[in-house]
């Protein structure tokens, strides 16, 4: 019995020391950072409000964060989420993307918005604005397969 209260007592000042020690937040130039995307691929105004609410947190350099980010571990765990989205597709980093990269990026946006497999579970958990409805999932496809045909015809690179 006294092992479980030392395991509970060191378990609290691991969760009260990961307090002070915080994963840097995802704000690197805010939705500046998306504007070449959106500039090039020309989404409209209800899609492009779509994708701030659904896509940029995990997939740009701009993350609105809730208030709950602000505790560890939920924290730390919010961090890792965002970098392995960011890894799979950032928009703010479009315009480093060569040609064939975009119009893949694209066609796995249409495959996993069509499968409903985005946004994922865990966000819409906490942020049910983010559930998309049929009619802003046929926006998103329509909108991604016109502008995925600009770089079919320059899929030079």
């Amino acid at each position: 019995m006294k092992w479980i209260k030392r395991l509970l007592v060191l378990a609290l000042l691991v969760l009260v020391v990961m307090q002070f020690i915080r994963p840097d937040k995802n704000q690197e130039g805010g939705y500046d950072s998306v504007q070449p995307f959106l500039a090039e691929t020309k989404p409209i105004a209800s899609v492009e409000a779509t994708l701030k609410e659904t896509c940029f947190d995990c997939h740009s350099n701009q993350t609105r964060y809730p208030w709950y980010a602000e505790v560890a571990p939920v924290s730390y765990w919010l961090e890792d989420h965002i970098k392995d989205g960011k890894k799979h597709l950032n928009f703010s980093e479009w315009s480093a993307y060569s040609v064939k990269r975009k119009d893949h990026k694209l066609e796995e946006v249409i495959e996993m918005v069509e499968d409903k497999e985005m946004p994922l579970d865990s966000y819409t958990w906490t942020h049910e604005e983010a559930q998309l409805s049929d009619v802003q999932i046929r926006e998103i496809v329509n909108w991604a397969k016109v502008a995925r045909f600009q770089y079919s015809l320059n899929k030079v690179e």
